[in-house]
């Protein structure tokens, strides 16, 4: 089924509770207020509303009403984030935020996306066999809410096996408005965090020769550290390591006891994160052990690499062709090097996770702020886009005859 011209028509209802959204960003797990606006629209629609407990999370699903052919009924997940982040908004539009957070990744337009999916499936339960589960989660920005979701049992959610799951990602930047981004395989990095601290000996900086000096040390380290990724992977399999954060000493004559720095670590591969994890840890160890001094080396694993399934993803271009038809449907050439809790979903369920464009008109993709700024700024049109992407592939997913 086509769902153009009908999500066309939603277009100001959706960009109405978009920016009532806008108006209320929230961070973390505990979204009251974004909670109870879902809820809302849900039981508007004749939909019962689940509220996960632990996550902060709120599910509900659209029973499909036509006949199913060979009596197994299946279901496909459609996930839209909710959270905000910790910035202070700075777009002057006249429903900015003003309680110092901010919808600055576009979540809000992904929570109005999927309420319009919902609208349009709920509308046209007659033409697909099977569920539609809709899973409003927080927690993206770095509270891995899909985790807890899914340990909620969110896969459950409807008593039917989960044979689909899509989310789809807005950027203010980078993609012109329309277009919409698929590739198979990975689509987004994994991203660790890397803390670590150097316990030397510390003394006057006038004898650096009766003290074991961190400084030093943690120097030798973050440039060893470049070295393992340049010359130990494959550069077709690429990581990425950057030390963001470095300090130590107090006083410009004393050397201190200890030094910290800390980085974010990037990859694209299990094989590859493993090895990270692996050679950061041997190599901080040794340098280390080589000055006399002693490492505290913290690995913390965040969100595994994002992986679209390759009949899920020619999937993608096919529905977004039939419901978007000026639209740019785009083989995406390399992954994103930013990071997603959906990678959670896919690693249990086929699916697939796409870019949408929401560059503002009149304005430059390449000079756009991207998300995450202060400035970053949606075109509001993604938003009927975006429901009848997520409609177009619940129900051709839940119609496929090859199931």
């Amino acid at each position: 089924m086509q769902f153009t011209h009908i999500a066309g028509a939603l277009q100001p209802d959706l960009a109405a509770l978009r920016r009532e959204l806008h108006q209320v960003p929230e961070l973390g797990l505990d979204l009251p207020q974004t909670r109870e606006l879902v809820v809302r629209e849900l039981k508007a629609l004749g939909l019962d509303a689940t509220h996960l407990p632990r996550s902060g999370g709120v599910v509900a699903v659209i029973r499909g009403t036509k006949a199913d052919d060979d009596g197994h009924r299946r279901a496909v997940l459609l996930r839209g984030d909710m959270d905000a982040l910790s910035i202070d908004e700075n777009t002057d539009l006249p429903f900015s935020s003003t309680n110092g957070a901010m919808h600055a990744c576009g979540h809000d337009l992904h929570t109005a996306a999927l309420l319009g999916a919902a609208q349009l499936l709920n509308a046209h339960a007659d033409t697909f066999a099977g569920d539609v589960i809709l899973m409003f989660q927080p927690g993206e920005e770095g509270y891995d809410g899909a985790r807890i979701m899914i340990e909620e049992g969110v896969l459950d959610a409807a008593g039917s096996p989960v044979v689909g799951a899509y989310a789809l990602h807005v950027f203010s930047g980078r993609y012109p408005l329309g277009m919409v981004g698929v590739r198979s395989g990975p689509i987004m990095s994994a991203a660790d965090r890397l803390y670590v601290t150097v316990h030397g000996k510390g003394g006057h900086g006038s004898t650096p020769q009766l003290a074991v000096d961190p400084i030093v040390i943690a120097a030798e380290m973050v440039t060893a550290l470049q070295a393992v990724v340049t010359r130990r992977f494959d550069a077709f399999d690429p990581v990425i390591l950057s030390v963001t954060k470095i300090a130590g000493g107090d006083d410009i004559a004393v050397i201190p006891h200890e030094v910290t720095f800390a980085a974010t670590v990037r990859s694209f591969s299990n094989e590859a994160r493993e090895s990270l994890e692996q050679l950061c840890t041997r190599t901080l160890n040794g340098i280390a052990a080589a000055h006399g001094a002693s490492v505290t080396v913290d690995y913390q694993k965040l969100y595994p690499v994002t992986v679209n399934d390759a009949t899920e993803a020619d999937r993608v271009i096919r529905v977004a062709a039939e419901n978007l038809p000026e639209d740019d449907v785009v083989v995406l050439p390399n992954p994103l090097n930013a990071s997603e809790d959906f990678s959670r979903v896919l690693a249990e369920v086929p699916g697939a996770f796409i870019v949408v464009g929401a560059t503002p008109p009149g304005v430059d993709p390449a000079d756009a702020p991207f998300n995450h700024s202060a400035e970053a700024v949606f075109d509001e049109q993604s938003l009927w886009r975006g429901a009848a992407l997520l409609a177009g592939l619940a129900v051709d997913r839940l119609n496929d005859p090859t199931r």
